[in-house]
């Protein structure tokens, strides 16, 4: 990693693991030790907040530049120098969670008993930015967390159907981010960096339905952007047959702020409108939803969204 990057995510809380990997707290971590909140994917699917690690093995590389995202752009790649080793890789993240939670230890509105768990993840969320899927060790990556008994969330922007078809073992919850219901809003929203990025997203919502794991499409919403089309975004949802659909409004933070504004985030009730119509194109219910973090999700039966064993 260069160093200028390097330096530049560090004043932006970036723990650096090795040579292409990171970990930052999620601010739901926060809320989870000092206010006792939880995060939507609690909520929704019952893993711990408190014990979730979020990182990346690919803090910088990535296929797309999407408008809405946090994440720094000025020096994304789409390769690498170097590879870690995945056990190395997971190692030091946990060391760097526990790193960046030691400052919690001196706040009085730290519920320490928490703190004290939360030294010991047991849910991985391979989430924080870039593109996991290019990471050629992925699976091994996953295969590391499953021996040590975590579970695993990966989200995938899609564009490296090869890389799912050939992940062994699989996450716990794959989810797949579909930004747009069509390619020229594709183009503008995402702004792929390789050439055929829809037809690559596209191989992907096929191979979905033949992946022995939990699915999900995630709407990543932008008012005045891609917040449009329910019947296009339906036709797609349709191809993928994921367990579960979730439109999630886009959030106002990070390098999204030079490139959108206050006002292309959309209100709950937006999201919610949005969740009702596309539910009625998929015969699917909204099964719950967590207006703090605007977000729902759709799903046959409530109870299908926990994940078993985590109760």
């Amino acid at each position: 990693m260069k160093p200028t990057l390097k330096s530049h995510l560090q004043k932006q809380s970036y723990y650096i693991v090795g040579e292409h990997s990171g970990v930052k707290l999620c601010g739901w971590m926060r809320k989870a030790l000092t206010e006792g909140r939880v995060c939507y994917k609690q909520q929704f699917y019952g893993i711990k907040t408190h014990k979730c690690l979020q990182m990346s093995p690919t803090v910088n590389q990535c296929t797309q530049n999407c408008n809405f995202c946090w994440r720094y752009q000025g020096e994304t790649e789409t390769g690498f120098s170097k590879l870690d080793e995945p056990e190395f890789i997971l190692d030091e993240a946990i060391k760097g969670q526990r790193t960046l939670l030691t400052g919690y230890k001196g706040n009085e509105k730290c519920n320490m008993p928490l703190w004290k768990d939360a030294q010991e993840p047991n849910q991985v969320a391979i989430s924080l930015t870039g593109e996991p899927t290019l990471y050629p060790r992925l699976g091994d990556f996953i295969g590391v967390c499953k021996k040590r008994g975590m579970t695993t969330f990966l989200v995938t922007n899609g564009t490296q159907p090869e890389a799912l078809e050939k992940l062994d073992p699989l996450p716990t919850q794959l989810y797949v981010t579909v930004a747009a219901p069509g390619k020229d809003i594709y183009e503008k929203v995402c702004r792929p960096l390789i050439p055929d990025g829809w037809e690559r997203l596209m191989r992907t919502l096929e191979l979905l339905p033949s992946l022995d794991t939990r699915t999900v499409i995630r709407h990543t919403l932008v008012k005045d952007h891609n917040l449009c089309d329910v019947k296009g975004y339906a036709k797609l949802d349709k191809i993928a047959d994921a367990n579960f659909v979730e439109p999630k409004g886009f959030v106002f933070v990070g390098y999204a702020r030079q490139r959108m504004t206050l006002t292309n985030m959309p209100s709950q009730d937006e999201i919610r409108q949005f969740t009702t119509e596309l539910g009625e194109e998929l015969g699917l219910i909204m099964a719950d939803e967590k207006p703090d973090s605007r977000v729902t999700v759709l799903a046959k039966d409530k109870k299908d969204l926990k994940i078993p064993g985590l109760e």
